[in-house]
Parts: structure tokens; C-alpha cells; sequence
């Protein structure tokens, strides 16, 4: 039998439909959602003197994105921001001593604006049907990357012409910018956007399997 759902996402393809359950099963990707992105977080290699070390963040937003829809998916990574503005230690450079908001107004204040507009942006796409095609998902993640680039990069502008600007290391403040927070990391995130195109695309079609 063919699978056919193009308008659910992978989190919408098992489990409950409907009533308590459906909202009982939502509840649990949430809380598991959080606890991801929490761990994920914390996976990273320091860039110095970048503020912004690499780290498997984005990996898991943009995957939670494409799995979970755009609607589930603002949940679960509103639910995250809330968490570590309230203190707790669950972002990659969090600690006891330098967290919630304060931490979040900091280097990567930008990327965390980014990955909730492109956890949105990931799960309509998703929604959309590309998350079933590798060539497709693999648009749809560099377009989630670009999306948490751009408010990233123009806050590191910000801090960076605000007073970290070093005259004699780099020529400008964008110069400056772009050495910290995009071009140490196109590498890894070109590897962490192959693995999710393959990785969501191959869940689909042991789902259509399964049910053949």
C-alpha cells in the first residue's frame, strides 16, 4: 500500500491522531524536544577567540524542525528559550554563573533568534512534502541554516562594532564578524546538513515500508 500523507510530518505519521492520547503523545515530544536541544547544546568544539564554539545545536533544530512541524516545533524550541531565560543551564556556553537572559543577550543572542524563525521555516517545509526527498530536504536545511545566518551574523555585528572590534587583527568589523561567527563553521555545518537530509528522508521511507 503507498504511503500517502504529504501533509503530515514524520512526528504525525505513528502514534495517536486524535483526542487525549494525540495531545498526551505532543506533551512527550515536547519535553523529549527540549531535553535534545539541551544535550545537543552542549556537544561542542571551542572556535577561539569566536564567542560561538560549533556545536550539534543546530543539528537538532533543524532536524526537530523538519520532524515535528512548524506549529509543534514553536513549542518545543519556545519552551527551550524559556527554559534557559529563566537560568537554567541548557545553552552551549550556559553555566551556573552566566545564564538566562543575560547569557542570551551575549554572542549568540542572534543564532537563538535564528533557530526559532528557521525551526518555523523547517517544519512548513516540511509540511510541504520536502522532507521526503533527499535533494529537497537538503534545500529546505540550507535554507534553515541561512535563516539562523542572517540574525546571528547581524548581532555579532552589533556586539562586535559595539566594542570587541580588534584594529589589529581584522580590517573591518565585518571582517571581524565573519571570522567569528560564519566562516570556522561552513564545514561542519555542510557534514550536520548531509546527515539530516539523509537521515529524515531514510525515516520516511521505513515508514512507507513498514506499512506497504
Amino acid at each position: 500500500m503507498a504511503l500517502t500523507m504529504n501533509d503530515k510530518v514524520l512526528t504525525e505519521a505513528f502514534g495517536p491522531t486524535q483526542g487525549t492520547a494525540r495531545l498526551a503523545k505532543q506533551a512527550a515530544l515536547v519535553v523529549a524536544g527540549i531535553a535534545v536541544l539541551a544535550v545537543a547544546a552542549k556537544v561542542s568544539v571551542p572556535m577561539w577567540p569566536s564567542p560561538v564554539p560549533i556545536t550539534l545545536g543546530t543539528f537538532a533544530v533543524l532536524t526537530i524542525g523538519a520532524s515535528y512541524g512548524p506549529r509543534l516545533g514553536l513549542i518545543t524550541i519556545l519552551g527551550y528559550m524559556l527554559i534557559g531565560a529563566l537560568g537554567y543551564d541548557v545553552f552551549q556556553g550556559s553555566s551556573a554563573d552566566r545564564n538566562g537572559l543575560a547569557y542570551m543577550m551575549g554572542g549568540t543572542g542572534g543564532y537563538l533568534v535564528g533557530y526559532t524563525l528557521a525551526v518555523a521555516a523547517l517544519g512548513a517545509l516540511a509540511r510541504r512534502g520536502w522532507d521526503r526527498s533527499v535533494p529537497l530536504m537538503a534545500l529546505a536545511l540550507l535554507i534553515g541554516n541561512v535563516i539562523i545566518y542572517l540574525p546571528g551574523m547581524a548581532w555579532l555585528y552589533h556586539l562586535v562594532d559595539a566594542g570587541l572590534f580588534d584594529a589589529s587583527r581584522f580590517a573591518t568589523v565585518w571582517e571581524q564578524t565573519l571570522a567569528w561567527g560564519l566562516t570556522p563553521y561552513l564545514i561542519g555545518d555542510a557534514i550536520k546538513l548531509a546527515l539530516a537530509a539523509l537521515l529524515i528522508p531514510a525515516v520516511w521511507k521505513l515508514i512507507g515500508a513498514a506499512r506497504a
